[in-house]
């Protein structure tokens, strides 16, 4: 057993892999080393365990660097999903140690793995803070909508009657101001524009899809999803101050929904990441859908204490009240900065 760094020549067979093993993910495919590295600036190292010229297990790690908050090596940093896939142990083990030993050579004292479910039980890991909501869809539109709670569902025909409009965009240039405002109404710093564009660049139209919903011709919420087999995952979304009367970001999540089994065949829908508590976590089970607990997993240095960067931190309220007050353009030029730090 060999553990390698994916190199260009090696892009093709990881992501036949990813696309062939039941654990992963989209965020496991190769193209996301490119997104980050050339968006973000922070260095990946894509290990992959080979033996006998085949591939037995993938890791994909990000280095992330912050002067407020220290450095780690995270699977996948930046993202929700993104933790070893591997045949067996043996191939596991390997990537353990090899990414340990990295982080080690890099002066980095914790690695992250950030799974759908406990791959290492003898690590450290963060229970109870984040959820991921999923279910199954229908291949009849109707029988989804009818899925929907009644309340729930009440908002997306008033969206409906709103005379909402669904339509797909071919880049982020009107989906980037929606999301860059609501980011900053969170107190969170935005990413960069080039995280957007690098994404359509990089993956290609069966993988990705930019919905936006006007209302009389004005763009009032958008979102960025992606498909990965029969999957969609609606993933970075944003509205406008009249997002809320016009109820288009219900209507958004069903325009989601409806085209990814309408037009792309998907039998499953990933609502994606909360934080327990919060207000987008209410929301998903508003849709029907239960929470799964994440357990995110970390390899400490001696000594080293388990991160807690995360909006419900107390000690970082302040900040985040202070974000929300400023005015819009100062948060699209600072956010960026900061962002690509927080991993």
């Amino acid at each position: 057993m060999e553990v390698k760094t994916l190199s260009s020549a090696d892009v093709a067979r990881w992501d036949q892999y990813v696309r062939s093993r039941a654990g992963a993910t989209f965020f496991h495919l190769a193209g996301w080393a490119e997104v980050i590295e050339g968006a973000l600036g922070r260095p990946c190292h894509f290990l992959f365990a080979e033996e006998g010229g085949e591939i037995r297990g993938i890791l994909p790690l990000v280095e992330i660097k912050s002067l407020l908050f220290g450095k780690s090596l995270v699977s996948l940093g930046f993202f929700v999903y993104g933790g070893p896939v591997a045949d067996d142990k043996k191939a596991h083990d390997a990537l353990d140690e090899a990414a340990w030993a990295l982080a080690r050579r890099l002066g980095i004292d914790v690695l992250e793995y950030r799974s759908r479910h406990r791959v290492r039980p003898d690590w450290t890991a963060k229970d109870g803070l984040y959820v991921t909501f999923s279910k199954p869809l229908d291949p009849d539109s109707d029988v989804n909508m009818k899925a929907i709670p009644r309340k729930q569902r009440a908002m997306v025909r008033k969206g409906i009657k709103t005379g909402l409009v669904s339509e797909i965009d071919q880049d982020a240039e009107r989906l980037y101001p929606l999301f860059a405002e609501s980011y900053r109404n969170l107190g969170t710093p935005v990413f960069t524009k080039k995280l957007f564009t690098r994404i359509l660049d990089v993956f290609g139209e069966e993988d990705r899809q930019v919905l936006i919903v006007t209302h009389e011709g004005q763009p009032v919420s958008g979102v960025l999803s992606f498909f990965f087999r029969d999957e969609v995952i609606p993933y970075f979304g944003g509205g406008s101050p009249a997002a809320r009367a016009l109820a288009a970001n219900d209507f958004m999540y069903w325009e989601v929904m409806r085209r990814a089994v309408e037009d792309h065949g998907c039998r499953h829908f990933d609502f994606g990441r909360s934080k327990t508590g919060t207000g987008a976590y209410s929301f998903k089970k508003n849709w029907g859908f239960d929470p799964e607990p994440l357990a995110y997993e970390f390899r400490l240095g001696t000594g080293v204490e388990m991160p807690d960067v995360n909006p419900l931190n107390p000690k970082y309220q302040l900040m985040i009240k202070t974000w929300k007050k400023l005015p819009l353009p100062v948060a699209n030029l600072l956010g960026p900065m900061i962002s690509r730090s927080l991993g």
